[in-house]
C-alpha cells in the first residue's frame, strides 16, 4: 500500500504527450519555495494499493496514447515510498504504459531497480554547491549526486528542471555553475528553468509554518528566457 496526495488525469507538463499524474505523498526536503508543503509528511494524503492505482490509470489510457503519453510519478518525491513506486512501475509497463518520475533524488530504496521499469527521470537540481543546497531546502547535495550516479549508469533519458528565485538561484556564477553541472549528464532531451513564485504562500499561513522567502517577488518570465540563453551559449 502507498500514500498518494492527489492526481491529475490530464496534465500537459509533466512529460511528453498527455500525462495521468500520481503526487506521491511525502518529501526529506524543505525548499524555500515549495509550493505543496502539504505533501511533506509522509503519513498523509490518501492509501491505495499499487493495483487499484494502476485500474484508475488504465482508464485514462485511450486519452494518453494516442499523445505518446502516459504515467508520471511525481510528489512530494515519489523516491520516499520506493517499494510502492516499483510495484506501480512494474504493473505499469506490464500494461505498456511509458513511464517517468519526477524526482528532487531524494528517497531511500533500490534506484537501479526503480530506473529499470522508468522510461524517462525529470530530475529537479535545487542547486549546485552544498552550502547553497543545504540553505535552500535543507538537504544534503551529497543524496543528489548519489541518486544522480544511478541514472547514469541506467542511461535515462533526462528532463533536468531547475526553480530560479531572485536573488537566491538568479546570479550569473550560479548560472554558469548550473551550465557546468547539466554538462555532467547525458542524454538530455529538454532543459527547463522555472520561474519562481509565491502561489503557494497562503498554503504555510494555514499550516502555521514560516514562509521563508516572504517579500520575495515572482521572477519576470522574460528574464528565464535571458537566463536560457546564458545555459546554451
Amino acid at each position: 500500500m502507498g500514500k498518494i496526495h492527489s492526481i491529475e488525469t490530464m496534465g500537459l507538463l509533466d512529460g511528453p504527450g498527455i500525462r495521468y499524474v500520481v503526487f506521491f505523498q511525502g518529501c526529506k526536503l524543505r525548499c524555500s519555495y515549495c509550493h505543496n508543503p502539504d505533501t511533506w509528511n509522509v503519513n498523509g494524503g490518501t492509501e491505495i494499493s499499487a493495483e487499484e492505482l494502476v485500474k484508475k490509470a488504465i482508464r485514462f489510457k485511450p486519452y494518453f496514447e494516442k499523445s505518446n503519453g502516459g504515467v508520471t510519478c511525481s510528489g512530494g518525491d515519489p523516491l520516499l515510498q520506493p517499494e510502492f513506486l516499483l510495484e506501480f512501475l512494474k504493473l505499469c509497463k506490464k500494461n505498456n504504459i511509458h513511464t517517468t518520475i519526477d524526482t528532487a533524488g531524494f528517497g531511500q530504496g533500490n534506484y537501479a531497480e526503480i530506473l529499470k521499469y522508468t522510461d524517462l527521470v525529470i530530475l529537479d537540481i535545487k542547486h549546485v554547491n552544498a552550502r547553497g543546497y543545504k540553505d535552500l531546502t535543507g538537504g544534503r547535495i551529497e543524496e543528489y549526486k548519489e541518486f544522480k550516479e544511478e541514472v547514469l549508469k541506467a542511461n535515462k533519458k533526462l528532463w533536468l528542471r531547475h526553480v530560479v528565485v531572485p536573488g537566491v538561484t538568479s546570479s550569473r556564477e550560479h548560472l554558469l555553475g548550473l551550465r557546468k553541472e547539466i554538462k555532467t549528464f547525458k542524454n538530455v532531451e529538454k532543459i527547463e528553468l522555472l520561474p519562481y513564485h509565491n502561489l503557494g504562500e497562503n498554503k504555510y499561513t494555514g499550516l502555521g509554518i514560516d514562509y521563508k522567502l516572504a517579500g520575495i517577488k515572482p521572477l519576470d518570465k522574460t528574464k528565464v528566457k535571458e537566463y536560457e540563453k546564458l545555459l546554451v551559449s
